[in-house]
C-alpha cells in the first residue's frame, strides 16, 4: 500500500523485480502485523504503509505516508550502533547478511539483497537508500526525499501525482547521457539535484 500519487511507478517497479526473479519471501499489509515494524521484519515481510513515526521517535515515518518501501529485512537488515561499538540488527537474523557481497568465493551466492535493485528502486522514483546512510544503516529501506514526501502528502491526489512526475522527469533527465547508474555517486547527485529544483 503506497501513496496513491507514486502507485503507478511502484506496479511498474514491482513487475520489474518480479520479471527480474528477484525473490522477495513475503509482502504482506502491515495490519497483518498490527503495524509491528518488529514482527514484520521477524516474518521478512516486504512492506511500505505503516502509520508510525520514524524509529527512535520523533516526526512520521515517511511509511506514515506510504512513500517508503522495506524489502527482505532478514536479508537487509537495519542496523543501528551502540554507544559501545556494538552493532545492532534488526531482525536479529539479519546479522548472517552483516557482510554485504552477495558473491563470496567458495560460498552459495546470497539472492534478495537490496544493492542489487538500488538502481531500479531509484528510476521508479525512490531515490534514497538506506545503505547509504551513516547511522543507522538501513539496508531494507527506500524512499522518496522527505520534504518531496511531505508536499505531496499534502496535495490533493491529481497535484501530487504531477508533482511527483516531475520530479521523476527531473531525475530521470539528469542521468540521462551519463554512463552511470542511479545509485552511483552521480546518480544520487540528480536525486538531490532534481529533489531541489
Amino acid at each position: 500500500m503506497v501513496l496513491s500519487a507514486v502507485a503507478p511507478e511502484v506496479r511498474q517497479l514491482f513487475s520489474a523485480l518480479y520479471k527480474s526473479r528477484f525473490p522477495l519471501e513475503r509482502a504482506r499489509l502491515m495490519e497483518d502485523y498490527q503495524g509491528d515494524d518488529a514482527a514484520a521484519m521477524r516474518d521478512n515481510n516486504t512492506s511500505a504503509f505503516n502509520d508510525r513515526p520514524v524509529t527512535g521517535g520523533g516526526p512520521p515515518s515517511l511509511h506514515a505516508y506510504g512513500l517508503a518501501i522495506d524489502i527482505n529485512p532478514r536479508q537487509n537488515p537495519y542496523v543501528q550502533l551502540g554507544a559501545d561499538g556494538i552493532a545492532r540488527f534488526s531482525p536479529p537474523a539479519g546479522i548472517a547478511y552483516a557482510n554485504r557481497l552477495a558473491l563470496r568465493p567458495g560460498k552459495v551466492a546470497r539472492v534478495g539483497m537490496a544493492e542489487q535493485v538500488v538502481g531500479l528502486f531509484a528510476r521508479y522514483g525512490f531515490t534514497v537508500w538506506g545503505g547509504h546512510w551513516d547511522t543507522p544503516l538501513d539496508y531494507q529501506h527506500f524512499q522518496l526525499g522527505r520534504r518531496l514526501a511531505e508536499r505531496l502528502a499534502a496535495l490533493p491526489e491529481a497535484q501530487a501525482r504531477e508533482l511527483f512526475l516531475q520530479q521523476l522527469n527531473r531525475y530521470r533527465a539528469c542521468l540521462r547521457g551519463k554512463p552511470v547508474s542511479p545509485g552511483s555517486e552521480a546518480g544520487i547527485a540528480c536525486a538531490s539535484e532534481s529533489a531541489h529544483q
